[in-house]
């Protein structure tokens, strides 16, 4: 640590001196290594969802070495493999390893704009590879700075987001009592429901018997993840809508539009966009349209951090609600996005930040914490996680 000493002269007798504790780095530091890991980790029970039945979460974390001795980590973690979307935790394995590294090695770790800006220019998509790669440079430029990673985004606002708790197995009676659990731990009073495998009035009816059972101090939310057809979402949403249902994540194809924008304006459940959202375009395209009263904020989605701010930016402009979106990340992802969440001024819908809480092995020394039905925002330089070396290596796919 260097002294950097400041003065201004108020008279030609008297001068004031400041002595500010700044850091000064005494040469510029270089991106030393970037390693892609593979975690498989099983869940604590099955996780359906209308595209892909999750036993086992394919972790994709990204570990970024700089010279000065300061690490970052990024996730890139995915749903279902390339079931739910293009990329899948081994096509962004080989993505950042032959195409994207190679980019960042050997330039300076401070540069994270410009760094991005050079991957945008030569690598196309991997929206989820970049989004890893832009958290763990950050991550590191936090820790450099001695700061959370929230205050490089534009500063917390909160230091706890509410957290819901997704309800995904398919079984009205072990949905129930799951969620009862919850209640009795004071872990989630928000549920969302995974449906668009049955029937719809199958679906209707599961929802609507939990949410009887557990009452108006809950709220229920469905996701569609984009099983239906808009006939089919008109008569879906519409009893839940008279159910009272709080909201319906993307009931149709993420590429229907138009049909997006005729369910939200037809009906005053709120209509959230997810799969819809794939960073700052769409979420303009959306907000000109009418097309969503919520966006699920997803930094992988987004195609990272900085992108993301941009969606909820949109967003709060447009006065469309936020919500914490996941894809099931770990630790890492869920600590970055909570950074960002910490930031919005308006966080109306909550998030779902519950990733770990759906695996069976911890990769923190210190996990999240999760009290009172929040996330506990980390408030230790950078990500503020601590990751525990041995359990990666046990963990990691060879």
């Amino acid at each position: 640590m260097m002294l950097i000493r400041c003065w201004t002269l108020a008279a030609e007798q008297h001068r004031v001196i400041f002595t500010l504790n700044l850091p000064v780095t005494s040469r510029k530091s270089m991106i030393k290594t970037i390693e892609t890991l593979l975690l498989d980790v099983p869940t604590i029970r099955p996780h359906r969802l209308s595209m892909a039945t999750l036993s086992v979460q394919t972790l994709v974390l990204v570990h970024l070495v700089c010279e000065d001795g300061y690490e970052g980590w990024g996730e890139a973690t995915t749903i279902g493999g390339l079931s739910y979307g293009d990329e899948s935790p081994e096509s962004v394995k080989a993505n950042i390893d032959r195409w994207m590294a190679p980019l960042l090695v050997g330039e300076d770790p401070q540069r994270v704009a410009w760094l991005m800006a050079r991957l945008d220019k030569s690598v196309r998509g991997n929206r989820f590879a970049k989004c890893a790669l832009e958290t763990a440079l950050l991550d590191a430029q936090a820790q450099r700075l001695n700061i959370p990673l929230s205050e490089l985004l534009g500063g917390r606002v909160r230091d706890a987001l509410p957290v819901a708790w997704t309800l995904a197995s398919g079984d009205t009676a072990r949905d129930i009592a799951e969620a009862q659990q919850m209640l009795d731990q004071r872990r989630h009073r928000i549920f969302k429901l995974k449906i668009g495998l049955r029937d719809v009035a199958d679906d209707v009816a599961h929802v609507l018997a939990i949410k009887r059972a557990l009452g108006d101090a809950v709220s229920v939310r469905v996701d569609v993840n984009q099983a239906w057809s808009e006939s089919q979402a008109e008569r879906g949403i519409a009893a839940l809508e008279a159910g009272g249902i709080d909201a319906i994540e993307q009931p149709v194809a993420a590429a229907n539009r138009a049909a997006l924008t005729r369910l939200a304006r037809r009906f005053n459940v709120a209509i959230m966009a997810d799969e819809a959202l794939n960073g700052p375009r769409d979420a303009f395209d959306l907000a000109r349209d009418s097309a969503a009263d919520v966006f699920s904020i997803k930094i992988a989605q987004s195609g990272g951090l900085t992108q993301a701010r941009r969606v909820a930016d949109i967003a709060q402009l447009s006065d469309i609600a936020l919500y914490g979106g996941t894809m099931l990340e770990g630790a890492v992802g869920t600590a970055a996005t909570a950074h960002l969440c910490a930031t919005f001024s308006h966080l109306s819908f909550g998030t779902e930040l519950f990733g770990p809480l759906l695996l069976t092995e911890e990769i923190l020394c210190q996990p999240l914490v999760y009290r009172d039905f929040m996330l506990q925002v980390p408030t230790g330089p950078g990500l503020g996680i601590t990751l525990d070396r041995d359990r990666i290596a046990a963990l990691r796919r060879h």
